[in-house]
Parts: structure tokens; sequence; C-alpha cells
């Protein structure tokens, strides 16, 4: 047993007792959140417009502060890109991490000093929880890669702007450097398929025992590992032991992704966004995720049956029942005051507190990280309708195909045409351009060899009204999903 590993052991049992501590003491640990985030938002210009002077608890903050999205704080978050000070938390912010939004396109996500060290010791504390559990620490001796985005950063009104795992990456501790792979000049490579074969030449003689990343991208390091060297993973990596992931639903990949392992290793599941970390696996043995209340974010949640309402219930810790569906706001230490950020969840345990993450509020496809939405791909056929006139649509649903029997992932498009086009692979190339325009992210995962261009699969006639009926969804108000992030409308389709 090497020192890491002797060491961790010591350091995952404090860690353990201080976790036990403030998860079971969750009212107290949330207000005292609470009450921090107040007394440092009040001299900023959000706390002077919402008068945070006279608020005295959660009452007082759900009258003053409404429920907003990134769409609704970007008047505020526009002033902070221009350069201003003290706008939404005190100073200015540390870095905006980049990532994809709903409605707005790139999103600029403000992350304070205490954010990123948040997010650090979440990623930690989650894998020193493990040790604690299970009492094994001897992967903590080999290689530990992190499958994650460019550390390259630009910058915006002189703070540090990239995605969120590029901004972590500069916080990785001295002494987890030294056996962390892969390389910082690897990891700055922007082509994925060439920064994959860098890290695989990196890693194939090393001696991994750690792997985190979300699982597309862990899935396709583990291919090219199969196609350069003919073996399973568990040949190449004996000591290959803990998988960390999170970022997407693991469910579609799970058993492509560990039968390419070729055994059972175990797994801890992450729930890190850019405006906070918010939950992670802390048992082996117990479902869920447990709630992180005492790491700069208040939390409130709305029952997603009312989150449309005008005056919806906004819930605190001590308002949630177990198995229903909550849409989660944030209020954070960098500033995000009321906001929503889209994401729905189930409450498993409350003792202590453990969520499922359970979708989004609205329909998307992110299966690889890409979060299309129903705007973008409305707009793209648009697009592409006008380039081919002749050619006259009854309806269309997208979904991913995370396996596909041959070529890369994709997302399949289910079209019936009225009138179809003559050359239904330039109708397709056309379509595809047109998303390309209109998601950077999808554009960054076609580029990067990460998925192929869209697929149409033109369905029969009538094949949606078909579908409709059997849902008992015929009629009415009621309507086909444009996309969704699952393939049930798909295989539906495909049996129709």
């Amino acid at each position: 047993m090497g020192i890491r590993s002797r060491l961790a052991k010591p350091i995952a049992a404090y860690i353990a007792s201080e976790t036990r501590k403030w998860s079971l003491d969750p009212f107290r640990s949330q207000q005292r959140v609470f009450d921090k985030l107040i007394a440092e938002g009040r001299n900023t210009q959000f706390g002077r417009d919402h008068d945070f002077q006279s608020i005295k608890n959660h009452e007082d903050f759900r009258k003053r502060v409404p429920i907003r999205d990134y769409e609704d704080l970007k008047p505020y978050i526009e002033r902070v890109l221009h350069g201003e000070r003290d706008v939404l938390w005190p100073g200015k912010p540390a870095y905006f991490a980049k990532t994809s939004g709903t409605t707005s396109g790139i999103k600029y996500i403000p992350m304070t000093k205490a954010s990123v060290v948040h997010q650090f010791t979440s990623s930690r504390d989650a894998v020193l929880n493990y040790v604690h559990e299970t009492g094994r620490s001897q992967f903590l001796d080999g290689g530990l890669i992190f499958l994650s985005g460019s550390p390259v950063l630009d910058e915006k009104a002189g703070i540090k702007t990239g995605r969120l795992s590029g901004i972590i990456n500069h916080h990785v501790p001295a002494y987890l450097r030294t056996n962390q792979k892969p390389s910082y000049e690897t990891n700055c490579i922007d082509d994925w398929e060439e920064k994959l074969d860098r890290i695989i030449d990196e890693t194939l003689k090393a001696d991994m025992r750690l792997i985190s990343g979300i699982p597309p991208w862990a899935q396709m390091y583990f291919d090219r590992i199969r196609a350069r060297t003919g073996k399973k993973v568990k040949d190449v990596f004996p000591n290959f032991s803990l998988f960390v992931y999170g970022g997407v639903n693991f469910e579609p990949y799970r058993a492509k992704l560990f039968d390419s392992i070729g055994k059972p290793v175990d797994s801890i599941e992450t729930y890190p966004a850019s405006e906070g970390f918010i939950a992670y696996q802390d048992s082996q043995r117990e479902p869920g995720l447990l709630l992180l209340l005492n790491g700069g974010i208040f939390y409130e949640f709305i029952p997603t049956e009312e989150y449309f309402n005008e005056k919806p219930r906004r819930l605190g810790i001590e308002e949630v029942e177990v198995g229903k569906n909550y849409a989660v706001i944030i209020n954070n230490n960098a500033g995000l005051w009321g906001y929503s950020i889209g994401d729905t969840v189930k409450f498993v345990s409350k003792h202590p507190y453990r969520i499922e993450v359970t979708g989004r509020i609205k329909h998307f496809i992110s299966a690889f990280g890409e979060h299309v939405i129903g705007e973008e791909v409305e707009k793209a056929m648009k697009f592409t309708m006008e380039k081919f006139p002749g050619v006259e649509l009854i309806e269309f649903t997208v979904a991913p195909e995370v396996t596909p029997t041959d070529g890369l992932p994709h997302h399949e498009w289910f079209i019936e045409f009225a009138k179809a086009p003559d050359n239904l692979e330039a109708f397709a190339q056309e379509l595809d351009d047109q998303l390309r325009k209109l998601n950077v992210y999808y554009d960054d995962l076609i580029s990067g060899s990460i998925l192929s261009r869209l697929r149409i699969r033109d369905v029969k006639k009538n094949a949606f009204i078909s579908y409709m009926r059997s849902m008992g969804k015929l009629g009415g108000q009621n309507k086909v999903p444009r996309l969704s992030n699952d393939r049930k409308i798909a295989n539906a389709l495909n049996a129709l």
C-alpha cells in the first residue's frame, strides 16, 4: 500500500464524520447558508434592487426575489460581462463557466473563488466517502484519468472563461497531478479524436486505476483501447477499480460500458453543474445522491406540476416529500438568486436528504452534453424547408441513437413527409448544417467526431397519428414532442 492510499483513510474518516454532522442537521445547515448568502448579497446591485436589507427569513426572500432563468437574469449578467463590480455578488467573479443555454445559446455562469473551491472539494469528498465506506484506497496509488474539456481559458471583461471541467482542471492539487492523466498539453488539444489518441498513448502502459468522465466520452476511450490492443479494458488495466461519472443519464451506456471493461467495477455518480456541485453518491449501499446542503447553495424546490403556474410554491428543504418530482431552484455564493437550473429531481430519502436526477423541466436532447432544444430543431427544419421549397412536412420528432449498429452515435429524425425531397441525403445534410449553426455544442460534437451527422427515418403515412392514438393522446391540445432524450417515442414509431 502506497503513501496516498495510507494517508487517505484517516482523511476519509474525518470527511465522512463531517459529512454526517451536516447531513443529519439539514435545516441548520441550510439556514446557515441562507443567512450568509443574504448578508453577502445586501450591498450588491441585485441586493439593493430586491431590498435584501429587510430580508429576515425565507418567506421574506420569496416575496422579494422571483424565480428566474438565465434569460431573466441576463441583464445583470450582461453588466458583469461589461466589467461592473458588485452586481450579483461582491466584487467580480473569478470565472465565467461557458455552457449551453435552454433559450439563450451560450450562457456565461459566474463562479467565485468560493464556488470553485466547492466544486473541487465536492468531487474529493465523493471519493473519500467511498474510501471510508468500502475501505478501498489502493486506486489512489495508481493512475487517475479525468476525461474533461480543454483547460485553455478565454477572457470576458478580464474574467477567465471556459468550460466547467476546464476551469476545475486548474484547481487539481499538486499531490494528485503526479499521477493524473492526461497531461496538460494533451488536455489542451481541441480535436477530440486527436486528443483521444494522445490520451491512449499516455495511458496504455500506465497503471490506470480510476477513470472519470461523462459516459459517452469514456465509452469512446474504451472502444479505442479495444481497437488498439484487441483486449478488453480489464486486461489492459488490471487494477482499474473505480469509475466516476456524471453529466448525462448513465443508463443508456451502462450495459455496453461495463461489457467493454469486462469486469464489474465500483462506480460513483456525481451531479455537478456550472451553477454549483449539487450532489454526489455517498454510499455504495444506499440509493440516491447526497444533496449538498452546506456548500454555498440555498435550495428551493417547485413541484413540477406547478412549475409553469403564475405563483408556484417554493419549498424549502424541510417541506419536500419523498417520491415527488421537483424543479431545482438555487441561490448560490456566486450571485445566482432564485435561479432555475432546469433540472428535476426526486427525493429518495430525507434522513439524510438523497435525490435522484429525473430529467429536465423542458424537452431536450443532451445524451452527449449537447442540449439541443425544441426551438433549435424547429428552426433547423424551417430553414431547411426554405431551401427545399417542394418538400411538404406532416410531422417529426428527434431522438438520440446512442448505440447504433454501425458508425458513430447520432441524432435520428423521424419525419413523415406529405411530399418527400427528391434527394433525401441532400435534405439531411442541409438539416444537419442548420442545426450545427444553431447549437455550438452539437457542432463541437460533430467536428470532434463524437457524433456523426443526423440520420432521417422516413416514417410511413399516419405513423404519428397511430402513435398518439396508442398513447391515448389523439386530438385536443396534445402534441407530439419535438424531441426527447430517450428512445421511447422512437421505439414506438419503429414498432408501427
